[in-house]
Formats: structure tokens, C-alpha cells, sequence
């Protein structure tokens, strides 16, 4: 098995055997994650060099426009894929396995856990890996500590209230607070 075969896999949402061959090639991956992680965490870096080390760290070019305050984590970092005029504010952690997109504009806060795996409730098959792709809309803006879960979409210009939990499809333009985030309203200009 190849990294290709185990970001199709991930893709096309195909569950991930513990102890197959697909799982080593993700604990491969991770490794190289790590090495990464541990050197954009290290030290200061300027704001190019960060930049460069994301694109590293993702395998995609990272737009000029993006900002990133480390510490910065991820455990895979190859199927996150971040727009123009993103902000990601320190102490991120992205478990991005199963694909995060985060659209032009948004501004992610600190701590903000965005989680893209879960593993199978079977006791038997409890290291299975089941993969669900996040996606941010455009010029959303998630608050300091909010975890959103694995298959949620967040829909354009919402908000993530800070401490939210996101279990579910958030739509466009909404405020979402609580744990479980519920809709509180939908924002008007």
C-alpha cells in the first residue's frame, strides 16, 4: 500500500483496519507530521518560513496571504487544504485524516480542535478508523476552543461561538453556541 492508496481511501471515506496495511502507511505519515510540527513549534520563525513549513507540513502550496501563530499541531497534515486570508490562531490541533477545507477568509481561534476520525463503537473493532472530511465555509469565525467533530459542514459567514462542541451541519450565516452547538440565530449585515 502507498500513501496514494491512503489518501483515496481517506477521500472516498473508506474505513481504516487497525493493523492493516493502511494504518502503517498512516502511522508513516504521522511520523513525518510530527518532524514537522516539532520544528514549527521550536523556535520563532518569520511569518514566510511558517508559511513554508505548513506547505511542507500539507504537501499544498500555502497562499501569501496566511497567517499562523504556532504552537501549531497535527498528526497527518497531507489532506488539510487552507484558502486565502486564513487565520489560524495558536494552539491549533487539526487530526485531518479524513480532510479538512477551510475557505477564504476565516479566522479559526485559539485551541480549536477540528477532529476528522472516529473510531468504531464495536469493542471488537475499536481501533478501526472511520474518516469524515470537515468543511469551513467562507469568512467563518470560530472562537477560542471549539471542537468541531468528524462530517460536520459549517456554511458561510457563521460563527462558532467559543467552547462550542460542533456535532452537526451548521448553516450559513448562523451563531452557534453550547455543547452541542445549537443554532442561537442567524446573523443579518
Amino acid at each position: 500500500m502507498t500513501f496514494t492508496d491512503l489518501l483515496a481511501a481517506l477521500d472516498s471515506g473508506e474505513s481504516i483496519p487497525a493493523s492493516s496495511p493502511l494504518h502503517a502507511v498512516m502511522h508513516e505519515a504521522s511520523q513525518e507530521a510530527l518532524r514537522i510540527t516539532g520544528e514549527l513549534n521550536g523556535g520563532y520563525h518569520e511569518p514566510a518560513e511558517v508559511r513554508s513549513l505548513l506547505a511542507q507540513l500539507t504537501g499544498h502550496e500555502i497562499d501569501e496571504s496566511v497567517t499562523m501563530f504556532p504552537p501549531f499541531t497535527t498528526d497527518f497534515g497531507k489532506n488539510t487544504h487552507l484558502g486565502k486570508r486564513v487565520f489560524l490562531n495558536a494552539g491549533c490541533r487539526f487530526q485531518d485524516q479524513g480532510g479538512i477545507e477551510i475557505g477564504d477568509d476565516c479566522l479559526i481561534g485559539h485551541n480549536t480542535v477540528i477532529a476528522t476520525l472516529n473510531h468504531d463503537l464495536a469493542p471488537s473493532r475499536r481501533g478501526d478508523m472511520h474518516p469524515g472530511k470537515v468543511t469551513v465555509g467562507r469568512n467563518v469565525w470560530i472562537g477560542a476552543n471549539v471542537t468541531i467533530l468528524p462530517g460536520v459542514t459549517i456554511g458561510d459567514d457563521a460563527v462558532i461561538a467559543a467552547a462550542s462542541v460542533v456535532t452537526k451541519d451548521v448553516p450559513a450565516r448562523a451563531l452557534v453556541v453550547g455543547s452541542p452547538g445549537r443554532v442561537l440565530r442567524l446573523i443579518e449585515d
